[in-house]
């Protein structure tokens, strides 16, 4: 599996950040990468050009305490880059961060922050002996069934995607999803959008792009693998 260049920068930002111990775990396609190498897949996948994450902590942080934590963290073990904040947290909104680099001044990726979430279940991931915290493979499978069980399907492709990757290396265990997602007091959808209007699906996915030179698979290998992967939880076993 191809590791990009800018992967390899955020993966080194990541372990500063796991190991100044600050209340952050990760969760997204950095994570779920790690996952699929620990699990033997060994070919290319999307890139990606974000981090994403969950801060846990008893009190509310400040956006400015939150800059102020992460820019500690990069100082300490001599990453030359800077952090703003872009998008403060809310009801239902991530926290947004810049990481700028010091030299040029350029952007070279973005990171999401969820503050205070529902405590979801964690695991550490090593990868290319770079070790960090980051959500459960049965987390991340919950959390993508549940976004192709409703219309969100169409505007995440990237879930339908990295579902595709998943199927390959591990198992649906019904009753596990559906404890996960009832811990977070979610439902799933019905899976209409995905049964039903495949065109749509298709459209979709053939406008998301693969960036690096990463192979494209075809919208049916990647949609007969998800739905024979998921075919136990889907309605009269569509």
């Amino acid at each position: 599996m191809n590791i990009s260049a800018e992967e390899k920068i955020m993966y080194k930002v990541m372990k500063a950040l796991n190991d100044s111990g600050i209340p952050i775990s990760f969760k997204g396609s950095m994570v779920l990468k790690a996952c699929l190498l620990e699990a033997g897949f060994l070919d290319d996948t999307r890139h990606t050009v974000d981090i994403d994450g969950n801060w846990n902590s008893d009190t509310s942080p400040s956006g400015e305490q939150l800059v102020e934590s992460i820019q500690e963290a990069l100082n300490k073990y001599n990453i030359e880059i800077d952090v703003s904040i872009y998008r403060m947290y809310g009801e239902g909104r991530s926290a947004g961060f810049d990481f700028t680099d010091r030299e040029s001044g350029e952007i070279l990726f973005t990171m999401d922050i969820d503050v205070n979430r529902p405590v979801v279940p964690t695991r550490i991931y090593e990868i290319e002996d770079i070790k960090f915290r980051g959500v459960a493979p049965k987390q991340m499978i919950a959390d993508k069934l549940s976004v192709i069980s409703s219309d969100k399907v169409f505007r995440r492709i990237k879930d339908f995607v990295d579902m595709y990757y998943i199927s390959h290396v591990f198992e649906l265990d019904v009753n596990e999803v559906l404890k996960i997602l009832e811990d977070s007091n979610r439902i799933l959808g019905n899976f209409e959008g995905f049964i039903n209007r495949t065109d749509e699906l298709k459209h979709s996915y053939e406008k998301f792009r693969f960036s690096g030179g990463v192979n494209k698979p075809s919208f049916e290998d990647v949609y007969d693998s998800v739905k024979l992967f998921i075919k136990e939880i889907l309605p009269n076993k569509a």
